[in-house]
C-alpha cells in the first residue's frame, strides 16, 4: 500500500488518513443507506439493493481513497481523475454485471450506489492531508 522504504511516519500518516476516512465514510453511507431504505425504498429486494450498493461502495471508497491519497501527494489532478475513472468503473460494473447476477432491482442498485459515491467523496479532502 505504501513504499516499503519511506519513513515509518509517512506510512502511520497514510494508515491513520485511511483509518479514519474509513470511519467516517462507513458511518455517512450507512446514515444513507438507512435513508433510503426508511423513506424511498422499505421494500425487501430495493432495501437489499440498497444494503449491497453501500457495501460496494465503502470497499471502492477505501481503495480509491488511499490510491487518491498516494497519488496526491505529487499530483493531486491525476489523483483525482483516477479515483473518478475507478468509481464510474465501479458503477458501470454494478450496474451492467454485479446487480443482476445478485438479483437485485437496477434502479436502487445503481441510485444508492452513486448517491454513496457522491457523499463519500464529499468527505476525501477533509481527509487527503492529514
Amino acid at each position: 500500500m505504501s513504499d516499503p522504504l519511506a519513513p515509518p511516519a509517512v506510512r502511520t500518516g497514510l494508515v491513520r488518513a485511511v483509518m479514519l476516512f474509513t470511519v467516517a465514510q462507513a458511518a455517512v453511507v450507512a446514515l444513507a443507506a438507512w435513508a433510503l431504505q426508511r423513506f424511498m425504498w422499505p421494500y425487501g429486494a430495493a432495501a437489499e439493493a440498497v444494503r449491497a450498493s453501500a457495501v460496494v461502495a465503502v470497499v471502492v471508497q477505501v481503495f480509491t481513497f488511499a490510491v487518491a491519497r498516494l497519488v496526491a501527494r505529487q499530483q493531486v489532478i491525476a489523483g483525482w481523475g483516477v479515483g473518478v475513472l475507478m468509481r464510474f468503473a465501479a458503477v458501470a460494473a454494478w450496474g451492467l454485471v454485479g446487480a443482476k447476477a445478485l438479483g437485485l432491482p437496477g434502479s436502487p442498485a445503481l441510485l444508492s450506489l452513486v448517491l454513496c459515491f457522491f457523499l463519500s467523496t464529499l468527505l476525501e479532502p477533509l481527509f487527503l492531508h492529514l
